[in-house]
C-alpha cells in the first residue's frame, strides 16, 4: 500500500496550490497554509486483537497484509501496552489520556458516564475535543469507545455492533456447556456476504469521507469490532486458512502452579471455555481458526481504509496510527479471555506512520496506549495538554533506539499492577503477592521468578513505578452488568473496605 505514484501527485498539488496563493481571498490563503502546516489524523482502534499479525509474528499463519504494509511505512511498537485489560476502561485512557488510577475507571464503563466516573475524569478534555478546539474537524465511525463513540466526534457514522448473529449459537451456549452466561464467545463461517458486516459499513463510511473535500484539517477515528467475540465471519475468510493444519498457540496444563491465589481470582472468567474443555471437546482448533478468520476480515477492511488515503490528496499530509485495545489469550494459561495482566492480555498492537516516522521501523522501548494522546498532538504541532499523563512517543519514532526511562503500567482493579520494562513483566496484587517473568528467557510466563532472592533487585527497580495514589472503583466506571460481574465488583469493594 505503498503511495509512491499518490506521493508524486501530492507534491505537485501542494507546489500548484502555493504558486496560486497570491491570486487567491485571503481566506481561503488563510485555510491553505493552516491545512499545510497540521496535518490530518487518521486512528484505526482494532477490537480484542493480539499479536496474531504477520510484522509482529505473533501466529506464524496469521494473513494481515494490508497492516504489514502499514509497518513497511511506519514505526511498528514491540512492547506496546494497555492501561487495562479489557475495552471499555482502556479505551477511556486512551481517549481521556487519564491511566485508570487517575480516573476509577478500571471496569466497563457507559460512554455518557466517562466524564461522570471522578474530578480528574470530569476535567479532562477528549482527544477529538482537543483537536477540534485547535481548528480540527472530528469524524468517527464503529468502535472508539465502548458503545461507539457518537459523543466524540462532529460527524459520526456507522456505529459499532458485533452483530450479525444467528438465533442459535453454533458451538458454545453456556447453558449446554456447565459454563455461567454472559459471554457472546461462539465461533463458526457466519454469514453468507461481507455485506451483512457492521464492519463493512463501517470502511465503506471511511472511504466516503476520505474522498470528500474537508476545508480544516481532520482527526478521523475508525474503529473495527472483530476479531472481539463472536468470532463470526463470512466461510470465505475461514477458507483462506487450511483447517487441518492450524498451529495452536503454547500451553502448560501445569502453568498456574507458581501463580498467587489473587493472580488466579484476578484472571477468573468462569463464563468464559477453558482451554482443558476446548481440548476435550476438539474446539480448540476451531477457536483458533475462527480468530484467524475475524482477524484476516478485519485487516481487509483496514486494506479498504489505507488504499482509500493513498487514493485521496490527503495521502502526504495524515498521520496515521493504529491500535488494539487490550492482548486476548487463546488457551495460554487455561483461558481463552482477556480480562488479566500477564503479556498476552496487555500486550497491543501499536503502529505509527507520520513524516517523523523512520519507515519499516521497530521499536522494543516499553510504550503504553496512554502515550497516544500526547504524541499525536506533538506530531500535529498542537498545545500539549498538561492534564495528560502519557508521553510523546516522537524520539522513538525518529530513533527507535532512543533512551526511553519509561515503563509500561497496566492495572486491572484497585491495587493489581502490572509493569513491563525491556526485558521482565512484574506484578504486584493488592494483597501484596507478586509474579516475576523474564520474557527474553520465557516468553510464555512459565516460570514466576518472584520468589528467588536474586531478583530482588530487579523488583525493587519496578517498585518505583507503581502509582503511589490510586483513585478508588468508580461507581459509574461498570454499566448493565451480569451476575458475574456483579459478583467481581462487590469482591473488589469489599477487600478495600
Amino acid at each position: 500500500m505503498r503511495c509512491i505514484n499518490q506521493s508524486t501527485r501530492g507534491k505537485l498539488v501542494l507546489a500548484l496550490g502555493t504558486l496560486c496563493l497570491a491570486s487567491i481571498p485571503w481566506q481561503v490563503k488563510a485555510t491553505l497554509e493552516k491545512n499545510q502546516k497540521h496535518p490530518n489524523v487518521l486512528m484505526i482502534a482494532v477490537d480484542d486483537l493480539n499479536d496474531w499479525i504477520g510484522c509482529m509474528g505473533g501466529h506464524p499463519q496469521a494473513i494481515t497484509p494490508n497492516i504489514d504494509r502499514l509497518a513497511q511505512d511506519g514505526m511498528l511498537f514491540l512492547n506496546n501496552h494497555c492501561q487495562a485489560p479489557i475495552c471499555g476502561p482502556s479505551r477511556a485512557s486512551v481517549i481521556t489520556g487519564l491511566h485508570p488510577t487517575t480516573t476509577g475507571i478500571y471496569l466497563q464503563i457507559h460512554d455518557k458516564n466517562i466524564k461522570k466516573a471522578n474530578t480528574a475524569a470530569n476535567k479532562s478534555t477528549f482527544l477529538s475535543d482537543w483537536f477540534e478546539q485547535h481548528g480540527y474537524k472530528s469524524i468517527g465511525a464503529g468502535k472508539i469507545l465502548h458503545q461507539g463513540g457518537r459523543i466524540l466526534f462532529d460527524e459520526y457514522g456507522p456505529g459499532s455492533s458485533m452483530g450479525p448473529k444467528p438465533k442459535k449459537k453454533f458451538k458454545f451456549e453456556p447453558k449446554d456447556t456447565g459454563f455461567p452466561p454472559g459471554t457472546q464467545t461462539d465461533w463458526g463461517a457466519y454469514p453468507e456476504s461481507d455485506q451483512s458486516m457492521p464492519d463493512v459499513k463501517t470502511a465503506a463510511y471511511a472511504v466516503k469521507k476520505l474522498g470528500e473535500k474537508h476545508d480544516k484539517p481532520f482527526f478521523m477515528a475508525i474503529g473495527f469490532c472483530r476479531p472481539h467475540v463472536p468470532w463470526y465471519v463470512p466461510q470465505k475468510w475461514f477458507d483462506m486458512y487450511q483447517a487441518d493444519k492450524i498451529q495452536l498457540p503454547a500451553y502448560h496444563p501445569e502453568d498456574m502452579d507458581d501463580v498467587p491465589d489473587m493472580g488466579k481470582r484476578i484472571a477468573e472468567v468462569p463464563m468464559m471455555p477453558t482451554t482443558e474443555w476446548a481440548i476435550q471437546n476438539n474446539e480448540w482448533n476451531n477457536i483458533i481458526h475462527a480468530y484467524l478468520a475475524c482477524t484476516t476480515f478485519a485487516d481487509a477492511q483496514i486494506g479498504k481504509v489505507l488504499n482509500a488515503l493513498c487514493q485521496s490528496e490527503y495521502a502526504d499530509n495524515t498521520i496515521v496510527v493504529l491500535w488494539s485495545d487490550h492482548g486476548y489469550h487463546l488457551g495460554e494459561k487455561n483461558r481463552f479471555a482477556k480480562q488479566a495482566i500477564w503479556e498476552r492480555d496487555t500486550r497491543t498492537v501499536l503502529l505509527i506512520k507520520s513524516p517523523d516516522t523512520i519507515a519499516g521501523g521497530k521499536c522494543e522501548a516499553p510504550t503504553q496506549l496512554l502515550d497516544i494522546y500526547p504524541t499525536l498532538l506533538d506530531l500535529c504541532q498542537l498545545p500539549t495538554n498538561p492534564q495528560a499523563e502519557g508521553h510523546s512517543l516522537k524520539p522513538l519514532l525518529q530513533n527507535p533506539k532512543a533512551d526511553w526511562k519509561h515503563l509500561a503500567v497496566t492495572s486491572y482493579g484497585v491495587g493489581n499492577f502490572s509493569i513491563r520494562d525491556r526485558t521482565y513483566r512484574y506484578i504486584r496484587y493488592e494483597d501484596g503477592s507478586e509474579e516475576l517473568y523474564n520474557l527474553k528467557t520465557d516468553p510464555n510466563e512459565w516460570n514466576n521468578l518472584a520468589k528467588l532472592n536474586q531478583y530482588t533487585a530487579v523488583k525493587g527497580r519496578f517498585d518505583q513505578h507503581i502509582p503511589k495514589s490510586q483513585a478508588p472503583l468508580s461507581k459509574v466506571s461498570y454499566y448493565n452488568i451480569n451476575a458475574y460481574w456483579q459478583s467481581k465488583v462487590k469482591a473488589i469493594q469489599s477487600r478495600k473496605e
